[in-house]
This record gives structure tokens, sequence and C-alpha cells, in this order.
């Protein structure tokens, strides 16, 4: 069901899985008993899961707040905006993130947690030589990620693992992608005026390859680890003088871009760099050897 050209109407938003909804921005429910998924609030800073999906009726409540309603009343509540301007975002006419759309009947169930054994210095011969195929230095990649093992479904597996500021990780191997709750941004707070921003940490790691001679506190970075984030980290980012996007070039990628740049002359799109590809890490792969230096005597 693709409403990308279409308008949402009030019935078809309510009628959008809240559980999945939530998912597609990034959160994910920290414990579930029956029909009742309980979270982390994403409207405020909390401690302990005070915010509840019933998915059976569709419905949230915050016990903070004393709110709750439906993906509307959410949607409102989150975005601070009316209704026809959420209508308009989950047509695709902003540029905030598409959710995917589920009957509530068929929706799947709780993904297993991934439980963290171990968290070391990267040694591992596979992790290396992934690295390697992605044209990260071993040094670059040490200084700012681990070797993270960790248990799913009673299996033990390892990868390279990129800490954010809730403590969670985001984790990659050649052949798995997964993330080790609570999911959110990772920041780099040096001081400066000027915050360079990612998607993923592989880009990430990609630009301090290239710019590895540049002073350590010249920069200040964003991790978004989900470009749903973005709206998350905008007070980081737009408490600097400048702000420089490294964000992909699919559509949501420029979409967020499109809509930074609408917001405040702050923000820069740096993506042009690597226009024929996805991302900054993918032509650091493939064609970026070239053209390192110039994005060093730009950095300078």
């Amino acid at each position: 069901m693709n409403f990308s050209n279409n308008s949402f109407s009030i019935k078809q938003a309510k009628e959008i899985d809240l559980v999945n909804y939530l998912k597609s921005l990034g959160f994910e429910p920290e414990k579930i008993r029956r029909d009742d998924y309980w979270y982390l609030s994403p409207l405020r800073d909390e401690k302990e899961t005070s915010f509840k999906i019933n998915r059976r009726l569709n419905r949230w409540y915050d016990h903070g707040l004393g709110k709750g309603g439906n993906l509307v009343d959410f949607g409102i509540e989150f975005y601070k905006c009316s209704i026809p301007e959420l209508l308009n975002n989950l047509s695709g006419n902003l540029s905030l993130q598409q959710p995917i759309v589920y009957p509530i009947e068929n929706s799947v169930q709780q993904e297993p947690k991934i439980k963290i054994i171990e968290v070391t210095t990267l040694t591992s011969y596979p992790l290396l030589r992934y690295l390697e195929q992605r044209t990260i230095p071993v040094a670059i990649a040490q200084q700012f990620c681990k070797e993270v093992h960790y248990n799913l479904n009673d299996n033990t597996y390892y990868g390279i693992g990129f800490k954010n500021d809730l403590g969670g990780y985001e984790i990659r191997n050649p052949y798995f992608k997964t993330t080790a709750s609570p999911k959110g941004i990772s920041t780099c707070e040096n001081g400066s005026n000027e915050v360079v921003v990612f998607e993923g940490f592989f880009d990430y790691l990609s630009f301090k390859a290239m710019t590895k001679n540049l002073p350590e506190n010249s920069q200040d970075f964003v991790i978004l680890n989900s470009v749903s984030f973005f709206e998350r980290a905008r007070p980081f980012m737009e408490n600097h003088e400048s702000i420089r996007l490294y964000l992909d070039r699919d559509e949501t990628g420029q979409s967020y871009t499109k809509r930074a740049l609408s917001l405040s002359t702050k923000y820069k799109d740096e993506s042009n760099l690597y226009q024929n590809y996805n991302d900054l890490n993918d032509w650091a792969m493939n064609f970026g050897k070239s053209k390192k230096i110039n994005l060093r005597q730009k950095n300078s």
C-alpha cells in the first residue's frame, strides 16, 4: 500500500499500526506483556518505561504525561505540528520518515533482544578483513569502535560495535546488521562551532580516515545511526554555527537534507562530493581514493 503520491486521511492515519510506526522512528519496546508494549517515552526523557501501546486496541498512553490516544494524537505530540502537517508528513510530502503500514492482525511478533556478552578491542581477523573491504584503516576503527560479542536466539555472534549516547551499539559484520538497544544517536563534542553529520558510522569512519591529519578538536560530530533520528539530533546540531550534512544520496537521505536546508542557513549539503554513489563510504570504496585530497583541502 503506497501513499507517497496521495494525501493521508485521518482515518487512514489512525489505522497505521503504532508499534510498527514507532519502529520506523527508531523506538523499540523495552518489554512486552501480552498486548501491551512498554517503551521509554518518545515524548520526553525518562529512565523507567511508562509509555504503553496496547496493540490490540492500537492506542498509546504516556503515564508520565497523562496523555494518550491514536496515531494522530501521538504524531501531533511528537512533531509538535498540526493535523494537516502530520497528514502531509505521512503522505511523504514532507521529509519525515515514512511509516511502515501493516494490518494489525498480521503484525510480526517482537524481534528477539540481543544480549551483549563481551566488549573488547577489535582484533578478530574476519572483522579486520571486513574493514579493509570497506576501506577503513584498522587504527581508525579501533579508535572509535569495539568488537562486540553478543547472544541472539541462544547463539553467539560478534561484530564491529559503534556505541551511541544511550549506551547501545550499532553492530556490523560482513553478514549481519543489527542494534543492541537502546538505539540512539552518537555525538562527539569537541567545543567546535562546526558540526559534521552522518547517517551511519562507516561514513563517519571514512571521513575520519580522510581527514586524519586535522586537529582532533576541529569539528564536532553527529552520527544519526538512523536518519529517522534527525529531529532528535536537531538541538545538538543547531547549537552550532555551521552544520555540514553528509547524508545518503537515496530518496530518504536527500529528503531529510532538503528539509534541513529549509530550516536554517546553518545547514550545508556536502553530499555532492559523492553524488554518483549512495553514501560517503560507498564513494570511498569505489571512487574516492583519487578525490580524498579534495576533502582534506576543503576541511583544512
